[in-house]
């Protein structure tokens, strides 16, 4: 919630505004123009998260401008994903932030606790896909969810799979994130009980075409209950496994 919403909600309750006084004085602070960027300072109300940066192509400067206005205006954790090693230095000089370069994700102030329903659990099929997984994890564990990770249990070796079952029968959501032929998804999707996101990557050799083979793979799995991101989207399977975390709080 945003300071000046904030203040207008204190001043309805001291009986300073008319109810409609303090809906009017909201519809008009749904963002903040900086020029380059306009800040959705509404989205925490509307979606229960607020707005996150997406790095790739602004500048450091752009950056460290959207991040004061979010925290000018209340947000306690801002997340920055696609975020580049030197973009991050140059933003760390003005904002103390916690950069994980091989997400590519910088968080700004503290995780929450964890308030889901239960535990999200984020599968690879292999060390090279686990950079997209991080940044789900990260995304995840940014939006208040325990996040349980299973690294390089890929179909190549099954049982590295079935060691985990515990886990896999546990969780509220699973994200499967995997290359070459995107097998994992489906095999998973065979195993467990509750909704699995498939996270197709760009790892693999030239007949996976970057990451299109194992997108296709996922989207024609014959598992019930596998629903499909875009190609190395591990922030959208993160922001969607949190949603589906807290559908019972909901």
């Amino acid at each position: 919630m945003n300071s000046e919403i904030r203040k207008t909600l204190e001043a309805l309750q001291r009986g300073d505004i008319t109810v409609d006084d303090a809906m009017l004085a909201v519809k008009k602070e749904p963002f903040e123009d900086l020029g380059y960027a306009k800040i959705d300072l509404h989205r925490g109300i509307r979606q229960g998260a607020a707005e996150v940066i997406y790095g790739a192509s602004k500048t450091a400067e752009q950056m460290i401008g959207i991040v004061e206005a979010m925290k000018n205006n209340g947000v306690k954790t801002i997340l920055i994903t696609r975020l580049s090693e030197e973009s991050a230095e140059e933003i760390m000089k003005v904002h103390e932030m916690d950069y994980r370069k091989q997400a590519r994700i910088g968080v700004i102030g503290q995780l929450p606790a964890a308030d889901g329903i239960g535990k999200i659990v984020v599968a690879t099929g292999g060390t090279s896909d686990i950079p997209v997984a991080e940044e789900a994890a990260l995304t995840a564990e940014a939006h208040g969810n325990e996040v349980v990770r299973l690294y390089d249990v890929g179909v190549a070796g099954l049982h590295r799979l079935l060691a985990h079952m515990d886990e896999i029968m546990s969780a509220s959501v699973i994200i499967a994130i995997a290359g070459m032929e995107g097998a994992l998804a489906s095999v998973i999707g065979g195993l467990a009980d509750c909704p699995v996101i498939a996270v197709p990557t760009s790892v693999g050799y030239g007949a996976s075409f970057n990451g299109l083979s194992a997108l296709l793979s996922m989207l024609n799995s014959c598992a019930s209950g596998v629903s499909v991101v875009n190609i190395d989207n591990g922030f959208g399977a993160g922001y969607l496994a949190s949603m589906i975390n807290h559908m019972e709080a909901k």
